[in-house]
């Protein structure tokens, strides 16, 4: 879709009332009318506790329907509420793409005993004990579901490790020892192995893993009626299971099914060696530019903005890329924990919103905040977003040549009549930037749309126009109607 803004619709610390479909419905026109196109949405089958994010998953085709771990409905709702939801959006025309966790599950109903060896947490490779027999909760019967939409159970060899031992009390990373039974080859090599993430690894080499899996994928999104997916820890997951997993929903249906992936590795050639295994037929979310922009946030002048043209996604594979100033995983007091300073993140949204290339995508807490504080950031991000709908067309022109004073015009085009627009960034003093919007511009009055300086800007005969913006700040200059 044309400009299109995806939503991540929720934050680390929402609270556990069951309502964050309702209110999702609730809010679907106002999405539209901003000019969000997708929202991604969060894990929404049962986890270990109803108080979980959805991360810490139990059963995947449990959506809210079944009494299991003391609870019917999850941390976000009801299976109807969902269903309920995805619906309105769709009467919104906005896309439902669902988080996928398929990396891992935890917290089984009963205990095994199996072969498994203790390893070097900071070595996946190495082992750190003999090999012996371990008790892990690596049994699911899933009782309440009562073998409702799959009658598939899950074992110990389902599984490459498990992070804690039963028997002994003892935390550790343990690989399941038996015929074929290894780390993945083909994931992140961080830790010499980063299959393993968290409590039991899913083996994505088993045959049974990948058939069962593959049956989920085409029943949640029909069952659903989803437009995407966006499919957690991919770096720690079997490359060859996550290419034939989209193949295999993509080939049952005739709609074009998006899928985006969380590799959270800030290097780029690293990204690049993963789009090229898949055949690059998934996007990515751009973390090499968070954190160039997280890293611009700390420095302040020191940081020289025309490294913002270097490394990343959006610039090398822009039809791959994703891109975001913060999510979940990046906001204070996440794992990740990367969050840009609120000055600089009226410029970020700047730049993922009115560049032409990659798909951006707005974060909950940034536009409604989080733990139930209001955001700073809902007036600018509605005035960018309104920028983009009615002005953010055309070729690009980069003007990133000075250390601390950048940006780029979009040319517009005859589609979208007045279209058009100039971008300027400063992360020092004041500053500007003398820029060409094209010779067809002459004489016409440019201002600027953020409300940050009361001047205007005259085109002159050659199509430049002086642009100003204050220090430390974006300015955005249309013309003025």
């Amino acid at each position: 879709m044309e400009n299109g803004v995806m939503m991540q619709y929720f934050e680390w610390n929402l609270p556990n009332d069951g309502n964050l479909w309702n209110k999702l419905k609730a809010d679907a026109k106002h999405l539209h009318e901003t000019g969000v196109t997708a929202v991604w949405i969060p894990p929404a089958y049962k986890a270990d506790e109803q108080q979980d994010e959805g991360y810490a998953t139990y059963d995947l085709y449990d959506l809210g329907e079944f009494n299991q771990k003391n609870t019917v409905r999850t941390k976000y709702g009801t299976k109807q509420e969902l269903k309920d939801m995805i619906d309105e959006l769709h009467k919104y025309q906005i896309s439902v793409y669902l988080d996928v966790v398929l990396n891992h599950k935890v917290r089984g109903d009963y205990t095994e005993k199996f072969e498994a060896v203790e390893v070097d947490p900071q070595n996946r490779n190495k082992t750190i004990d003999e090999k012996r027999s371990i008790q892990g909760w690596t049994g699911y019967e899933f009782q309440g579901r009562n073998n409702k939409y799959s009658d598939f159970k899950w074992h110990y060899y389902h599984f490459t490790g498990v992070e804690y031992d039963d028997a002994t009390r003892k935390t550790g990373v343990f690989r399941i020892l038996g015929e074929n039974k290894n780390w993945a080859q083909n994931v992140d090599h961080e830790k010499s192995n980063y299959d393993f993430l968290l409590g039991n690894d899913i083996d994505l080499k088993h045959p049974e893993v990948i058939s069962e899996l593959n049956k989920w994928g085409l029943w949640i999104t029909k069952e659903l009626n989803l437009d995407g997916i966006r499919m957690d820890a991919i770096k720690h997951m079997d490359a060859q299971f996550i290419k034939q997993f989209l193949e295999t929903i993509r080939s049952a249906r005739s709609e074009p099914f998006f899928a985006v992936g969380e590799y959270w590795n800030g290097d780029f050639d690293t990204l690049q060696k993963y789009l090229e295994f898949v055949d690059y037929k998934i996007t990515l979310f751009d973390v090499p530019l968070h954190y160039k922009m997280f890293q611009a946030s700390q420095l302040g002048k020191d940081f020289d903005l025309t490294k913002f043209k270097e490394d990343c996604l959006v610039t090398k594979f822009p039809i791959n890329a994703v891109t975001f100033v913060d999510n979940h995983d990046s906001q204070h007091g996440s794992s990740l924990e990367s969050q840009i300073q609120d000055w600089f993140k009226p410029i970020a949204y700047g730049l993922i919103l009115l560049m032409e290339k990659g798909y951006p995508c707005i974060f909950y807490g940034d536009y409604y905040g989080t733990e139930g504080k209001p955001s700073p950031h809902k007036v600018i991000i509605d005035i960018l977003l309104d920028v983009r709908q009615k002005y953010a067309y055309g070729e690009q022109i980069y003007y990133f040549d000075h250390p601390n004073t950048i940006g780029f015009v979009r040319t517009g085009d005859d589609l979208h009549p007045g279209s058009g627009l100039a971008l300027v960034i400063s992360n020092s003093e004041d500053g500007y930037k003398i820029m060409n919007v094209g010779p067809n511009r002459k004489g016409e009055t440019w201002h600027e749309i953020t409300g940050s300086i009361p001047e205007e800007v005259i085109i002159d005969e050659n199509g430049d126009g002086r642009f100003t913006v204050k220090g430390s700040k974006l300015a955005v200059w249309v013309k003025k109607i």
